[in-house]
């Protein structure tokens, strides 16, 4: 090797140091700015109140502020597109529920993003779906709906918030699992399709559990099944769906994602935070108001369950041929 090589070899090998140096710096002592938590939803949604909830633990941790942003539209593929194109540097943070990360790669033919390339960060809590009927429907259970159904096909509409969102795909599900026929009504929002269930326009629905409790306990519907592994504690006389047909699950849920690329020692500095905030008690005590379970995950946790949950809608969708609206 010729001096003159030799010594464009070691400018090269410093240069590189001098570049690697600061942004190592900068990742031991992240965050030293404002964090933006994107938000795919609008605001009053569950999605946005869990995000300013731990948000605000977040700021009290490290004496930084959050912001919380709201970028809603296109079944959260906004959200989803502008967390994908932000910088990786741990000062933007997608916080989404499903639909977003693991479900309209596989509903939508094309995409101006891949969600599948967000980095996984933390699972923060998980709400089940409940199958709730009607109660003109001639069923106290889900052995009982089934039977009725295959008697009369077609016979039950059920209702969702719109083509592709959870409780249509979870519907779909339920129907696939069950052998049965239902009829699919597609609603814009789940405030005119919960009206419509309880003035018994419509038969079914499986929908959030927080926003059809009180009617629950009313009378004013009747709940079959929730679609948590476990029985939920808000109605614990009420099965889950796997004990009539394993392997049922329907939630919603909400974590953290990470633009591509941002580095693991920041991903794994915004994880640990996300646990240490869900265990303290104001924030159990909020979530449990919202009929969520506190969860708290480490990256790896995170990718397998969203693997798990990409794997489950995309054979559903493929399966039913759901496509958006």
């Amino acid at each position: 090797m010729t001096m003159k090589m030799s010594m464009l070899c070691r400018i090269t090998l410093a240069a590189a140091i001098l570049v690697a140096m600061p942004v190592q710096a900068q990742d031991d002592r992240y965050p030293v700015n404002p964090i933006r938590i994107v938000v795919p939803s609008a605001p009053g949604a569950t999605t946005d109140a869990l995000a300013r909830i731990v948000g605000e633990q977040f700021q009290k941790k490290w004496g930084q502020p959050v912001i919380v942003e709201n970028r809603a539209g296109a079944g959260g593929n906004i959200g989803a597109e502008y967390a994908v194109r932000a910088n990786p540097d741990g000062y933007t943070l997608l916080f989404s529920y499903p639909a977003p990360i693991v479900v309209n790669k596989s509903l939508y033919s094309k995409l101006a993003h891949d969600p599948d390339t967000l980095v996984p960060v933390s699972l923060v809590g998980t709400a089940p779906l409940v199958l709730a009927v009607h109660p003109k429907v001639p069923a106290s259970s889900v052995q009982q709906l089934i039977a009725y159904a295959k008697e009369n096909p077609n016979r039950i509409n059920y209702a969702s918030q719109g083509n592709g969102t959870t409780g249509h795909l979870a519907a779909e599900l339920f129907r696939s699992m069950a052998g049965i026929s239902l009829v699919h009504v597609p609603y814009k929002s789940s405030a005119p399709a919960q009206a419509d269930l309880l003035g018994g326009q419509v038969e079914m629905m499986l929908v959030e559990l927080s926003s059809v409790l009180q009617q629950i306990s009313a009378g004013k519907l009747r709940a079959l099944a929730v679609g948590s592994e476990k029985r939920n504690p808000f109605l614990p006389e009420v099965p889950a769906m796997a004990e009539v047909l394993p392997g049922f699950v329907a939630l919603t849920w909400f974590g953290f994602v990470a633009p591509p690329l941002t580095p693991s020692s920041i991903v794994n500095k915004v994880s640990a935070a996300a646990v240490e905030a869900l265990q303290q008690p104001e924030v159990a005590k909020k979530l449990r108001g919202m009929t969520v379970d506190a969860v708290g995950s480490t990256p790896a946790e995170m990718a397998q369950f969203m693997r798990e949950e990409r794997q489950r809608w995309s054979n559903v969708i493929s399966f039913a041929g759901v496509k958006p609206e």
